[in-house]
């Protein structure tokens, strides 16, 4: 079982560990030197260092692309810690771990709360903190998320306290009328999710919300519950009066210790001023949330993944039907909803779902958080209506760093698609994206300069996909593998055969991992990579056969 995580070590090693992005994200910022630097100064990834009392590891997307390279340090034993770096250079994760092994607790960069302090570290994540117009973000650097008594004092509980007047059949009703599409990825209709649940007869039901945020390159959810605590705590019990549920869970990622501090501190607070519990706010009805702790695990992102892994279970899809809302949570109907989705839930009860639909689209309805990486001058979380177009969304970022001339943009992390600068008109709705044939996901918009190793990222993803797989159907545990061999022989000019019957051999192993993989891990695996080869962004076939080279389309501008 504890093999399953990667936070997890079924052989001994030493207490003090440094785990280093090398995804997308820091990737281009200059991961692969950052480890680089440590190899050479500590020994390879995973040797004993500093007197066998520290090492440090190669680690996947840590959640704070806005600002890499990012490290996570963890330390075992009594007085256990577990802190997030970014930006981190090679000396400073020496430093970390030199401190720890010597036995000194480290300090976590968000332990100054003032408030000064407090704005200067919201705007890094946040470039718009404190523009008009926000609806998600208008707290973000306003009001102090520790504090119960400022979000009262900006609306907060409005939408509970409409709830209780017009009960849980009403609050359905504006919430399928709002047309909300579920900020995960899989965009399924909020309001028909809890319809399902709460029309279940077996009992108990329960509310999940899915904090699991690991997708590369997305971070909303993470700037969410340091900024929108009390939303997301009012949010889950909204739910769980509508859908008839006394329980719920908070499914958090190990990667964000900050966050979990955070929501920590929220339920505290609320609970003790009778905001849950116990007969909340004298309605008689009952609801308590519990944080469940992930462990590293990308798969556990997939909601039947993350139910196993609650049960304490290895964190593997489920066949499905029966679908969650129906046999979820220990066999019981179970809504699942992440981050972003859950905080425009009080705003749509309090105000009416017809004013939320109002906004966007008619088909993607309200606003988006967008999290930019990458090549942008302003990094961070981003939300814009839905309709902006994407080269409108990265003026606001403030246009490609350095005034160099855009490659490439991945729409969706991992899972998602690459588009070229002819997409910069592409309307960022979920069904301008659909008929592209791309994806909003979860949000994430990497973007790639002229310079970037952009085969270099095909092979991370590849590699990506093989490490995440969790291996329990074999299109997905060996398509993986194969997807990453492959594309090494591409990359390196060896392919088997010609170049076209290896990318023919690509779009086959794609092919039989969307057709018949259990789960949206499998689905997506080849996306990206074919994506980029049906772009013209990579030419892998410019050596015809076996003899050249695979070259990225490098400096096409806008």
């Amino acid at each position: 079982m504890a093999a399953f995580y990667q936070m997890f070590s079924t052989v001994p090693r030493p207490p003090v560990v440094a785990h280093v992005c090398d995804d997308l994200a820091c990737r281009l910022n200059g991961a692969e030197g950052v480890c680089a630097d440590l190899e050479r100064a500590l020994g390879p990834a995973g040797e004993p260092a500093m007197d066998g009392e520290a090492t440090w590891l190669r680690a996947p997307c840590l959640g704070r692309c806005e600002r890499g390279p990012t490290a996570l340090f963890t330390v075992a034993g009594l007085a256990a810690e577990t802190i997030a770096v970014a930006p981190v250079d090679a000396t400073a994760v020496a430093g970390h771990l030199e401190r720890s092994a010597a036995g000194h607790r480290l300090i976590s960069p968000h332990a100054d709360t003032a408030h000064q302090a407090h704005l200067e570290h919201v705007r890094r994540s946040i470039p718009q903190a404190g523009e008009p117009g926000l609806r998600l973000l208008a707290r973000a650097g306003v009001t102090d998320p520790h504090r119960l008594d400022d979000y009262l004092a900006t609306g907060g509980y409005r939408g509970l306290r409409r709830a209780f007047e017009i009960g849980p059949g009403r609050v359905i009703e504006e919430v399928t009328a709002s047309r909300l599409l579920g900020r995960g990825g899989a965009a399924f209709p909020t309001g028909r999710k809890w319809a399902a649940v709460a029309a279940q007869g077996a009992q108990p039901h329960y509310t999940v919300c899915n904090a699991d945020e690991s997708e590369p390159g997305t971070f909303k959810d993470r700037v969410l519950m340091e900024e929108e605590p009390y939303t997301i705590v009012e949010a889950m019990t909204i739910e769980g009066y509508a859908t008839g549920s006394s329980k719920g869970f908070l499914y958090l990622r190990a990667e964000y210790p900050h966050s979990a501090a955070r929501m920590a501190q929220a339920l505290a607070t609320a609970r003790a001023a009778g905001y849950l519990g116990e007969d909340i706010l004298g309605s008689g009805f009952s609801f308590d949330i519990e944080v469940r702790r992930g462990a590293g695990a990308y798969i556990c992102g997939e909601e039947t993944a993350l139910l196993n892994s609650i049960e304490g279970q290895r964190g593997e899809p489920r066949n499905k039907p029966p679908f969650p809302v129906e046999v979820g949570l220990f066999g019981k109907p179970t809504a699942v909803n992440n981050i972003e989705t859950l905080v425009n839930i009080p705003a749509i009860v309090a105000d009416g779902g017809a004013a939320f639909a109002a906004i966007g689209t008619e088909d993607s309805t309200g606003t988006k958080l967008f999290c930019l990486s990458g090549a942008v001058e302003r990094p961070g979380v981003y939300e814009v209506v839905f309709g902006a177009t994407l080269g409108e969304l990265l003026t606001l970022a403030g246009g490609v760093a350095g005034g160099r001339a855009l490659q490439a943009v991945l729409l969706g992390g991992a899972a998602g698609a690459f588009v070229g600068p002819a997409a910069l008109d592409m309307p960022l709705t979920f069904e301008a994206a659909r008929a592209a044939g791309a994806t909003l996901g979860s949000g994430a918009v990497i973007v790639f300069d002229e310079t970037a190793d952009l085969i270099g990222a095909l092979g991370r993803i590849a590699a990506f996909f093989r490490d995440e797989s969790c291996g329990q159907c074999v299109p997905c545990r060996v398509g993986t593998v194969r997807q990453e061999e492959l594309l090494a022989r591409l990359v390196t000019g060896r392919p088997n055969g010609t170049t076209a019957a290896e990318l023919s051999l690509l779009a086959d192993l794609g092919r039989g991992m969307r057709d018949a993989s259990i789960c949206g891990l499998g689905q997506a695996a080849s996306m990206a990579i074919e994506s980029a080869i049906h772009a013209g962004l990579v030419d892998f076939a410019a050596g015809g056969s076996g003899a050249g080279d695979a070259t990225p389309r490098q400096g096409i501008g806008p």
